[in-house]
């Protein structure tokens, strides 16, 4: 169920009524798990029984833990079943195709079967955000949730439990707790919210992803211009469908009393690597610091390990991402990256002396560079393209003057943004005909259909 699609719509319009009607926790909680297992199980019938099992393990083991079990014991098999599900879903046919590639270099014969499962919509997320709960649970950060329909509730939200934004058990366990107070505010900020990531979805995504999927669909065709710049239309494409999604999920989350942290901060005027990670998928960079990286040792120990914990760090979010050599190597791309801009960016030439444009434009050039991975279909194809880009000549490039004028405009409206003027966007002329005009250019200009958002196969 997208939630660009009728049937959200209809579904929203059902729900959102009765999470008004209903007062106390007692009743509303209940109400809300129904209606986040049939949201779920629109997608497949199947998907909330696996929603369910991996629910039921995690409150077990903290309930264990809770009534004096060993406390390492619990959380291990709390995350043991969470990776289990993954690689089970995940990366099964991955790890099976490469161990028959090594088989065959040795000539051997037999070959491992390779399973062909599909990946559930979803279950790299929830299975992050029920994490947060046992290994909090364990650290003494959160206590233990009693009611187990609140649990389950909290993993399964049906704003978020498909792509994000990944939330902590101690921030939000406590919001389900109360009866939310929910005002006009609340619902015109939640539908300003979604709209803004409609318009992002459906609008510019949509419309980006005509020319991206052209030329990457058959790299070999195109030279260095036009590769180029579908590149930087990738870039801002993944930008639009996956911050147009959270827009959405935080939308419709607070439009029912819940506040999503935010989870992409304008990235594409980051002025370092760093900062590009402080700003970019946010829930997710602070999950794998404060759940890898730090339990790594941080940078507690010396240099040598910081860059070898921040290498690490990447590699795996890169691997996160999917089953494919391709997304592991734009993870090191990012982690040799992070290791050898650290300094740098910590000097007072980078900090002050330096123009502020020439950073940002060095750090969305690198961003992209390492796009060309995480798009690309294959390493043959992000080769060439690479090799294409270096080396053809750069002709004359097949790019849409208003897809460039798109941009554009998102990217000044973001330097505004972080500008002195910034307080002009925040006054309600300006908003409201800022809304009206993108609701004018999805009811004239956007494509028809319901194209699924990027991340959803993650």
């Amino acid at each position: 169920m997208l939630f660009q699609s009728w049937a959200f719509l209809i579904f929203f319009a059902i729900v959102f009524p009765f999470h008004l009607l209903v007062k106390g926790a007692r009743l509303r909680i209940p109400c809300l798990l129904i209606a986040n297992y049939a949201f779920y199980g629109f997608w497949n019938p199947l998907y909330p029984l696996l929603l369910l099992y991996a629910t039921t393990v995690d409150y077990l083991a903290v309930a264990w833990m809770s009534r004096g079990g060993p406390k390492k014991l619990c959380v291990g098999l709390s995350v043991v079943n969470g990776l289990t599900l993954l690689a089970f879903f995940k990366y099964a046919a991955f790890i099976a195709d490469n161990v028959n590639l090594l088989l065959a270099k040795f000539g051997m014969a037999w070959s491992a079967p390779r399973p062909d499962f599909v990946l559930p919509v979803g279950i790299s997320f929830y299975v992050f955000q029920s994490l947060t709960y046992t290994i909090d649970c364990y650290r003494g950060q959160v206590e233990r949730e009693t009611s187990f329909w609140r649990y389950a509730a909290f993993v399964s939200l049906f704003p978020q439990i498909c792509a994000g934004p990944i939330q902590r058990a101690r921030e939000l366990l406590p919001q389900l707790r109360e009866t939310p107070r929910i005002g006009g505010r609340d619902v015109a900020d939640g539908a300003s919210l979604f709209i803004v990531g409609l318009f992002k979805k459906v609008a510019l995504a949509d419309y980006f992803s005509l020319y991206v999927d052209e030329v990457y669909s058959m790299p070999g065709e195109y030279q260095a211009g036009t590769l180029m710049l579908a590149t930087f239309a990738f870039a801002w494409q993944l930008y639009f469908d996956f911050s147009g999604y959270t827009d959405m999920a935080r939308g419709v989350a607070r439009m029912m009393g819940l506040r999503y942290g935010l989870n992409f901060n304008n990235p594409y005027l980051a002025t370092g690597l760093g900062e590009f990670w402080q700003r970019w998928h946010i829930s997710l960079s602070n999950w794998f610091r404060d759940y890898l990286y730090i339990p790594l040792g941080g940078n507690r120990k010396g240099n040598l390990r910081t860059y070898i914990n921040m290498f690490l760090t990447m590699v795996i979010s890169g691997l996160w991402h999917g089953a494919s050599w391709n997304y592991v190597i734009w993870g090191a791309l990012h982690g040799a990256g992070r290791v050898c801009t650290r300094e740098l960016e910590r000097t007072n030439f980078y900090r002050s002396r330096l123009p502020k444009i020439v950073k940002q434009l060095f750090t969305f050039v690198f961003v992209c560079f390492c796009w060309i991975f995480f798009r690309a279909e294959t390493f043959a194809d992000a080769r060439l393209i690479v090799s294409r880009i270096f080396a053809s000549g750069f002709g004359e490039p097949k790019f849409p003057l208003l897809m460039a004028g798109l941009a554009l405009s998102v990217w000044a409206y973001q330097f505004v943004h972080e500008s002195r003027f910034s307080l002009w966007l925040q006054f309600a002329p300006v908003k409201v005909a800022l809304t009206a005009a993108m609701l004018i250019y999805i009811a004239v200009f956007a494509r028809t259909g319901n194209q699924a958002f990027i991340y959803f196969q993650f």
